[in-house]
């Protein structure tokens, strides 16, 4: 299974929480120079590693709903994918947008990046849409033919109490999207709230707010397939599950990543490097050491995880069940030995199952 990534870096304004690859929209996007600089990667890149067509596409941001219905139907048609094929959106970019053209474009699943539905909090994460904004954009949307759509919603924001974290969610699942993304705002380097740290909900409320907030989605009818992804049964994220099942997957863009076995591809962050040389991308291969801990980080977010003939089909490497360290998590409780997986309580302490493996072999 091969899947594509492609990055539309332009926004209307950078998050402070945000680390993506993200531009504050200065002017008028020149659509046309961007998907035809897309393409060119697109071809390139499918000749080198032979991949005639893609079972999942996911167009992420930065703020791809900036870019017309016409732009992702010229694309789609050099792509060729009879699958999944997502598209993030801002509420706040959607009001006047035809959510039909873009599904006659081909685009079959969107994802609206809520993230609350708090007019404060929405305020203190820059987010430019009000939460009138999101009902209206899942409204229209649902006029314009999804019936796939994923609402992402962060817990753990400035100040939040336990209260306001499920009341988000709440809101949430009352639109009764397919598919919630459901996680934890993190600071990460290099943004601006790590420059100037807000304060957030300590561990005991941060623990409270996943406790009653899991309850409420199981209760909703959501199943957890993954750490922060819960959907209606049959529809799980297909794009993301070939992530965390270590399929491969071609990424184009500026600053967009790929992987083919054991290389790794990253194109220029700046939108202008990408522009004037769209070919150009960086390779490296991964030895054993870093393959095996990739494929951990990914696949251990599953609930399921996967099976020990698939972490060998995809890395190459002998299964891990025999090595002392594997052994070592199963008498402690927390990997199961029947496959790449954790138990439940390896599950909820996931970053220090994860911490064993590093800088081992």
């Amino acid at each position: 299974m091969t899947s594509l990534y492609a990055h539309f870096p332009w926004c209307v304004k950078k998050c402070p929480y945000c680390d993506f690859n993200s531009h504050p929209l200065g002017g008028s996007l020149d659509n046309d120079r961007y998907i035809d600089a897309l393409i060119l990667d697109l071809n390139d890149q499918r000749a080198k590693h032979n991949v005639a067509r893609f079972n999942t596409v996911f167009f992420g941001g930065g703020t791809p709903s900036l870019f017309d219905p016409a732009d992702f139907e010229r694309l789609l048609i050099a792509i060729s994918c009879e699958g999944e094929v997502t598209m993030e959106a801002n509420p706040g970019t959607t009001e006047h947008a035809d959510f039909a053209a873009y599904a006659r474009a081909g685009i079959n699943r969107l994802s609206l990046g809520v993230q609350s539905f708090d007019a404060g909090m929405l305020q203190r994460l820059g987010r430019i849409h009000s939460a009138r904004e999101t009902e209206h954009a899942f409204a229209a949307a649902r006029r314009g033919g999804f019936d796939n759509i994923n609402l992402d919603i962060m817990y753990g924001l400035p100040e939040q109490s336990v209260d306001q974290a499920l009341e988000d969610l709440r809101h949430a699942i009352a639109l009764a999207p397919e598919h919630l993304s459901w996680y934890q705002l993190t600071i990460e380097p290099k943004t601006a709230f790590h420059s100037a740290p807000p304060p957030l909900p300590d561990e005991t409320l941060i623990a409270d707010m996943e406790e009653h907030g899991w309850m409420l989605l199981r209760e909703a009818g959501y199943r957890r397939y993954e750490v922060s992804a819960w959907s209606q049964t049959g529809h799980e994220c297909q794009h993301n599950l070939n992530y965390w099942r270590f399929g491969d997957y071609l990424g184009i863009g500026a600053g967009a990543h790929g992987k083919v076995g054991r290389q790794r591809t990253d194109k220029a962050k700046a939108p202008s490097r990408y522009l004037s040389a769209p070919l150009e991308t960086n390779m490296r291969t991964l030895r054993d050491g870093d393959l095996r801990f990739e494929y951990l980080l990914n696949a251990l977010r599953l609930v399921e995880g996967t099976s020990w003939n698939t972490f060998s089909e995809r890395t190459g490497i002998p299964p891990l069940a025999d090595e002392p360290i594997w052994k070592r998590g199963c008498e402690l409780g927390l990997l199961r030995t029947d496959r790449v997986a954790t138990t439940q309580m390896g599950y909820r302490h996931l970053d220090s199952v994860l911490t064993m493996f590093l800088g081992d072999g």
